[in-house]
């Protein structure tokens, strides 16, 4: 199977089936193995009604005892070798299905990771987790034409020629059988891929509505609105489940036809069978082996209608999978040198600019402003933003990610210890580009996962002095205090063992140790109580000394402490200066910082 560490190679994504032609060639030799085996297994199993036949006339019929146990022993050789081949194919496919799986699944989370910030805008997080959930899965189970799909072939080729030998008439009517039973199968299965695409994609947003209902509920009940998103909810899964009886209607047809065809099939063959023996035209042994090989032919064909099952399901789920993968980020063609000294970043949309070696705070009347600023100053949106006279996205765009980090309230912490959490892991670097991207998660739209390692009972290593500071400044050493083994204890994923406000710190503990040149924080320290704030605003500015930094807040208290405040209204810049120039100059921002003081006092 494909390596933790393996490239997965280029996938094919001209469609559905080009890209499950892809998942084959890419393991050429296993796909040969199974498909040979799966051939072979079937084949002999054809060998034993020959054995049988031959037993009977050659054996039983004169009177050959001896012969007769020759062949009995040759059945027995051929069934134990045949068990011994069903082994190998087996496990050959096991092979196939799971690196199907697992490349896939690397593929897709490979290319989740290049989209980065463009991946929330352009695909919904319901449609990447049922890709993730059940599309890779399906996709492996339609591999299986590789090993018995091949088999059913060959061995239904190698019945016929047997069957030549006894009979033309019966030779002709199996090899019309197929093509018959495939004429029946053939509507339903296209019909399964239209309801099976239908359901999929009710699926996708059911499954972003379950996720954005997990997240947002505790606003929703503070709003009074959990009651009407339930019912919306309710309606859609009932919808869902329709389509899914739907498509349970359609498959347990094509199920049952796998099953009853080549019942039938075998049933009609038998009995021109045995109105051939009764009237002489063929032996008593020819008619057992006319028996058997078509009672070896109802696996292959079921295996065929199956296959066909299968593979409408994979290239329904391989559909959605190339879907993914030909979203493409915006092409990064920056080659402008950056700016080799701190320099002053600027966005001439709403004319905020931002001075270097200074901490600056931007404040408007709705988040929505603030944050399209940030988006543009942070390069996560095309804009006409300059950074030291240079046009940012002319900047390549690795440059712009080691040395401008955005952090905000919605980037993910991934499951570990509380030191993996903030410093990105054991040998992740202590500053720069390397922590920018653990603290950048939320634009790169990963998925956290439940890895963590096994708890530890042995006492804490105490802090280097970068981690110390960046906890300081962050009012965060409670929280390491707080937890049974300091910064050796386990974090849940998305610390959800943390409480709102310890979580909002750890992010700010993350982004200071990174020390990026410009840091563009949101709402650092919205879910803060007054007094843990208060010890934050007085800290940020040592820890960020000789660095550029703004924040997005309408904190009092945060805004007393910072060299500057750009006030924006409607997205535009109204005033600048310190917080005490804009209550006695701009009315609105009084009024807007006065009502966030009043509700801090209600609340």
């Amino acid at each position: 199977m494909i390596d933790a560490y393996e490239d997965p190679g280029t996938p094919d994504t001209r469609g559905g089936w080009s890209y499950l032609w892809w998942l084959v060639r890419r393991q050429p030799g296993r796909s040969l193995a199974g498909a040979l085996l799966g051939s072979s297994w079937l084949t002999l199993m054809a060998g034993t009604p020959y054995m049988m036949a031959r037993a009977v006339d050659d054996g039983l019929v004169p009177g050959h005892m001896a012969v007769l146990a020759g062949w009995t022993a040759a059945i027995f050789v051929l069934g134990a070798f045949n068990a011994w081949l069903s082994i190998m194919r087996h496990r050959t496919m096991t092979r196939v299905r799971m690196d199907a799986y697992f490349r896939t699944i690397k593929t897709v989370v490979g290319h989740s990771v290049r989209l980065g910030a463009e991946l929330p805008r352009r695909a919904g997080a319901g449609e990447v987790v049922t890709i993730g959930v059940s599309d890779v899965h399906t996709i492996a189970q339609a591999l299986t034409v590789v090993g018995p799909g091949v088999g059913a072939v060959v061995v239904y080729a190698v019945v016929a020629g047997l069957l030549l030998t006894v009979s033309p008439l019966l030779t002709a009517v199996v090899l019309l059988g197929v093509p018959v039973v495939a004429l029946v199968a053939g509507p339903l299965a296209r019909r399964l891929q239209g309801t099976e695409t239908e359901y999929r994609e009710g699926q996708g947003v059911l499954t972003a509505r379950i996720g954005d209902l997990a997240g947002g509920l505790r606003v929703l009940n503070g709003l009074g609105g959990k009651g009407l998103f339930a019912d919306s909810f309710r309606r859609d899964s009932q919808h869902l489940r329709a389509q899914g009886y739907r498509v349970g209607a359609v498959a347990s047809w094509v199920q049952a036809l796998g099953v009853g065809l080549p019942t039938v099939f075998l049933a009609v063959v038998t009995w021109i069978a045995a109105r051939m023996a009764a009237r002489g035209d063929i032996s008593v042994g020819q008619l057992v082996s006319v028996y058997g090989y078509v009672a070896v032919l109802v696996s292959p064909v079921a295996f065929l209608l199956d296959m066909g099952y299968q593979l409408s399901r994979g290239v329904v789920a391989a559909r959605r999978v190339v879907r993914l993968l030909r979203l493409e980020p915006e092409p990064d063609t920056g080659t402008e040198q950056a700016p080799n000294e701190p320099s002053v970043l600027h966005d001439p949309e709403s004319g905020v600019r931002l001075r270097p070696d200074r901490l600056a705070a931007l404040v408007g009347a709705g988040p929505a402003e603030t944050t399209a600023v940030i988006d543009r100053l942070g390069r996560y949106t095309r804009s006409d933003a300059t950074w030291g006279g240079v046009r940012l996205d002319a900047v390549p765009l690795p440059e712009v990610r080691t040395r401008i980090l955005v952090a905000d309230n919605d980037a993910d912490l991934f499951a570990g210890s509380l030191t993996d959490v903030i410093t990105g892991g054991a040998d992740a670097p202590r500053r720069g580009a390397g922590l920018h991207h653990m603290c950048d998660c939320r634009r790169v739209g990963a998925t956290s996962h439940d890895g963590a390692a096994p708890a530890t009972t042995h006492r804490e290593a105490p802090p280097d002095a970068q981690t110390a500071q960046a906890l300081h400044a962050a009012a965060a050493t409670d929280i390491v205090q707080s937890l049974p083994t300091g910064l050796d204890s386990l974090i849940d994923a998305q610390a959800r063992n943390l409480s709102g406000g310890q979580r909002q710190r750890i992010r700010l503990v993350r982004a200071l140790l990174a020390d990026p040149e410009i840091l563009l924080a949101v709402e650092p320290t919205s879910a803060l109580d007054a007094h843990t704030e208060s010890l934050v605003a007085e800290r940020l500015r040592d820890a960020r000394d000789g660095r550029t930094t703004l924040v997005t807040t309408t904190s009092p208290l945060l805004l007393a402490r910072v060299d500057e405040v750009i006030y924006l209204v409607d997205g535009k810049v109204a005033a600048t200066g310190t917080h005490e120039e804009l209550l006695e100059y701009a009315p609105g921002y009084r009024a807007l910082v006065a009502r966030d003081t009043e509700e801090e006092v209600v609340r």
